[in-house]
């Protein structure tokens, strides 16, 4: 069983009343020259009150004996009936710090055990369609701690994911290589992989 058993059963609109994760929202604003206009967006019920994001996405490093790799995973999205390719993320809970975020979903979501080592500005993921954001976290994993040779992730009932590493140097390849095979990047990852070899080419 992996994420590639799912599949989309039906799709129809959806009241607002019966909307438990999103709602969407009119914005009337003036634009620079003074007019009145309208916009609709998207935003998620979920944020925490005391919470200036609503998740965090994971940038985990392992450095193994042929050169550093990332940690990706395979998990199907409804939205684009597709399998993405993304990294370890989640929704931050109440109280909750981004570090503390996290620490916890890359746990739940790999089984890998790390400490924060950076942590991004706030990211808007399309704020021309929708006010999500979230800060992206770097997280050093120790290859020595016995937690960490064979890691086991500690979903939920309603998650499949699949773990798997990329060398670095590769990502860019890999994307093109996983896209041609149907599956989805998701921005956060392709964005990442562009970044690398920007600087490759640029030799930075």
């Amino acid at each position: 069983m992996s994420s590639a058993d799912a599949k989309m059963l039906s799709q129809e609109p959806l009241p607002d009343d019966e909307a438990r994760w999103v709602k969407l929202t009119r914005i009337t604003y003036r634009d620079p020259r003074g007019t009145a206009r309208t916009w609709e967006s998207a935003e998620r019920r979920t944020r925490p009150r005391d919470a200036d994001i609503d998740g965090v996405g994971i940038v985990a490093i392992l450095d193994k004996p042929g050169g550093k790799e990332i940690v990706l995973q395979k998990q199907y999205r409804p939205p684009v009936d597709r399998v993405t390719i993304e990294v370890p993320a989640g929704l931050i809970d109440a109280g909750e710090t981004p570090e503390q975020a996290a620490v916890r979903e890359l746990r739940e979501e790999t089984g890998y055990v790390g400490v924060p080592t950076e942590t991004s500005p706030v990211m808007f993921n399309d704020p021309g369609f929708c006010n999500t954001n979230l800060r992206m976290v770097h997280v050093a994993i120790d290859m020595s701690l016995p937690e960490n040779q064979h890691p086991e992730p500690e979903l939920e009932d309603n998650e499949f994911i699949d773990v798997f590493t990329v060398p670095l140097v590769d990502l860019w390849d890999e994307c093109r290589r996983l896209e041609a095979q149907g599956y989805a990047i998701d921005a956060r990852v392709g964005t990442f992989a562009e970044g690398i070899l920007m600087a490759q080419r640029l030799k930075l």
